[in-house]
């Protein structure tokens, strides 16, 4: 099924459960925007996009993502989700993405910076602090966060931080923006196995992805006692039954060395030579208890369902269990924390640098992550609430929880 049918068939279920007619939600069907934007860089035309979603909650709020593959449909998708998962966490925003149908890796750093530049005189119109905040996504980072700001205050003749967030600290960036959805992701993985009377000493995680979501996850599980016992990026990885040290691991990869050349397991008896090569497909269908696709969509499907073994799986990535794979799974007795759950930390330290920026205030580490923790717990109560009483999968809860929220 396609993406965008997806989001809009789990509306309609979610409208059915809660007695609305299809009319009450039709506005939550079609984008409330479509900015589409071409300029010429070094004689080729790039192709950009902003999909700003619903803005009933408040400003726009979505990532921009630099990838090849980047389409209006992906874009729509994940503007979507947004508008989901804030209402989930109660952040007041709207729904947005967007970003280059670029490969990054081809262009140099001042390439990049000029092609942000242009990027952001495209579609300065359509942003800013209070109309549309975009943030780092899959491909870009704080330094392209911060050539947003300085081409964005050029353009509006005044200095402009809040009209992004996801930026470096020194530019009024927040403390545990960093860690936000691989800490989210492991609060929220805590509080489903409480619900199923299961201890993290006794759990065994494979993790998709060790970039900053499948890294910062890795650690936060680390350091909660779970076994993380393989990890892989897209040119493979390592596991080890023992489970693998995350701390050094984590190091080596920050040296630039290739995870698949590491190997870093844990306890007295760790014996290297026990240690496996898994690709990036496989690590997803390792006999572990909980898997997390933490890197890109479309991960689990119908051409590898059948193979996945663990009984929970962390959604992290966006969109990385199909349709079909979920509703697969299910029967199988899986449970899916969906992505507009379990990564929506992001876009909640997101509010928080914005509401710093605005007031001028700096906050600790630790207030960021306790207020995070807050966040994601109501979410969570008010999300396990409606899958109990209505007898729903949690993503079914979810949509369930924001409708109502958006058609107050």
């Amino acid at each position: 099924m396609n993406p965008y049918q997806t989001f809009i068939s789990n509306l309609e279920k979610a409208g059915e459960k809660l007695g609305k007619k299809p009319e009450d939600f039709e506005v939550l069907k079609t984008p409330e925007r479509i900015i589409e934007v071409n300029f010429e860089f070094n004689g080729k035309i790039i192709r950009g996009y902003r999909v700003q979603h619903n803005s009933k909650l408040g400003p726009y709020k979505g990532g921009l993502r630099y990838h090849p593959d980047l389409n209006l449909n992906e874009a729509k998708t994940l503007a979507a989700l947004m508008t989901i998962k804030n209402a989930i966490v109660d952040v007041p925003f709207g729904g947005a993405k967007g970003g280059l149908a670029i490969d990054p890796q081809k262009y140099s750093k001042e390439e990049l910076k000029k092609i942000t530049e242009l990027f952001t005189q495209k579609i300065a119109d359509f942003i800013g602090p209070n109309k549309d905040i975009p943030a780092p996504d899959v491909n870009t980072n704080s330094e392209i966060m911060g050539w947003i700001v300085q081409e964005y205050s050029k353009i509006v003749g005044k200095k402009m931080p809040a009209v992004v967030t996801g930026k470096d600290l020194q530019d009024g960036g927040s403390e545990g923006r960093e860690e936000a959805t691989g800490f989210s992701g492991a609060d929220i993985l805590d509080k489903t196995l409480a619900t199923l009377n299961k201890k993290p000493e006794e759990t065994t995680v494979a993790i998709q992805g060790f970039g900053n979501v499948g890294a910062h996850l890795a650690r936060e599980l680390d350091k909660r006692g779970y076994k993380v016992v393989a990890i892989a990026e897209a040119n493979g990885g390592i596991s080890h039954e023992d489970g693998i040290d995350i701390d050094k691991t984590f190091k080596a990869t920050i040296k630039r060395e290739i995870l698949k050349n590491t190997c870093y397991c844990k306890g007295e008896k760790c014996h290297l030579k026990r240690c496996k090569i898994v690709g990036a497909d496989n690590v997803l269908e390792q006999n572990v208890d909980v898997v997390a696709p933490a890197a890109i969509n479309n991960q689990i499907t119908m051409h590898n369902m059948k193979r996945i073994k663990a009984k929970i799986i962390l959604e992290l990535a966006n969109n990385g269990v199909s349709a079909e794979a979920e509703e697969y799974l299910q029967k199988q007795g899986v449970m899916v924390i969906p992505d507009v759950l379990a990564n929506a930390g992001g876009v909640t330290v997101s509010y928080f640098e914005w509401e710093q920026n605005l007031k001028k205030q700096k906050w600790t580490r630790a207030k960021v992550l306790e207020m995070l923790s807050e966040k994601m717990n109501q979410g969570w109560k008010e999300v396990f609430k409606i899958s109990k009483d209505k007898k729903v999968s949690l993503r079914e809860a979810c949509y369930i929880l924001a409708l109502k929220k958006l058609l107050k």
